[in-house]
């Protein structure tokens, strides 16, 4: 049976600028090419969970603007439900600039516009909406005062809340508490514990700090170096699988994408979803842009026979 889930997150039109190196303070820089492709973390997350079997609704936030449409027609490509998406007449659509330098690896400016027009009505309007899904899935594109009334509908009717706090920025406690996965990189866990993620042991308390918070699960990637994660008395780290990278935006949002497309609601698979995720990960690290790199269902399984 397919996951339902709930996507509260940005959309962004990315333009991706690509340079021999990201430049100094100060410095110029020649750009070798320029591209543009759907973005947001909100929409990526969504994207990489419908392309791996997921049925998926929106929650977000559009100018009244040409990108706007575009990023309409390109999330409905991958069938995903937009009644929940609304329109500003304060705000353009979201946009993302990224430099994109020879070794894959990305800086990013985001101008927030119309993401930061959800409200609090637009959430409790969707209540019906939250309440039918097995999963919720946030970010910090989109405003903290929201994501906590939706988490905590969410949990009023037994739906899974998954927060993605990126970009990093200081969590109310009220969140934390309505929190069942937090996923964040190494160094937004770093922002927000104030632990370093480089060790196993250092992980183990940054998840400590989580758990003291009401948090079920934690989830920190690490890039190349994979995914730790803490739940139930296990923690460790699943190994990253070994590629190429082109270009590294939009990883992390398909792997917590992919996951919960297959992730059980009562996390009894979560090695096997963190494996799976880091699988649509991988592949989407070799291919450029964002949303045009997230693999789907059928691609990941045929690229991958389930060796490291």
């Amino acid at each position: 049976m397919k996951n339902k889930v709930c996507v509260l997150g940005s959309i962004n039109l990315d333009t991706t600028l690509h340079v021999e190196r990201i430049p100094l303070p100060g410095e110029t820089v020649p750009v070798s090419d320029k591209s543009s492709a759907p973005g947001g973390k909100g929409a990526n997350q969504a994207v990489a969970s419908a392309r791996s079997g997921a049925k998926v609704h929106f929650i977000g936030a559009i100018g009244d603007d040409n990108s706007g449409q575009t990023m309409l027609r390109s999330l409905k490509e991958d069938n995903i439900d937009l009644t929940n998406i609304t329109k500003s007449d304060k705000a353009g659509t979201g946009t993302a600039t990224i430099m994109l330098d020879e070794n894959g690896q990305n800086s990013i400016l985001v101008y927030p516009g119309a993401n930061k027009e959800i409200n609090l009505t637009q959430i409790k309007n969707a209540e019906s909406l939250i309440a039918s899904m097995d999963f919720i899935v946030a970010q910090f594109e989109t405003p903290i005062k929201e994501t906590t009334l939706a988490f905590q509908i969410a949990h009023k009717h037994g739906v899974v809340t998954v927060l993605n706090p990126a970009p990093a920025s200081h969590i109310p406690d009220e969140l934390l508490g309505e929190t069942d996965i937090i996923a964040p990189n190494e160094t937004e866990s770093f922002a927000i514990t104030g632990i370093k993620a480089d060790s196993l042991s250092s992980m183990n308390k940054s998840a400590n700090y989580f758990r003291d918070k009401g948090v079920k699960a934690t989830l920190i990637t690490l890039g190349d170096k994979g995914v730790y994660y803490s739940y139930d008395k296990q923690a460790k780290i699943v190994p990253a699988y070994k590629v190429k990278a082109v270009d590294t935006t939009a990883a992390g949002d398909t792997f917590l994408g992919a996951l919960s497309a297959v992730l059980k609601k009562d996390l009894s698979n979560l090695e096997v979803a963190i494996d799976y995720g880091e699988k649509a990960s991988s592949l989407t690290v070799q291919r450029n842009g964002a949303q045009p790199s997230i693999p789907t269902f059928s691609q990941i399984n045929k690229f991958y026979g389930g060796e490291k």
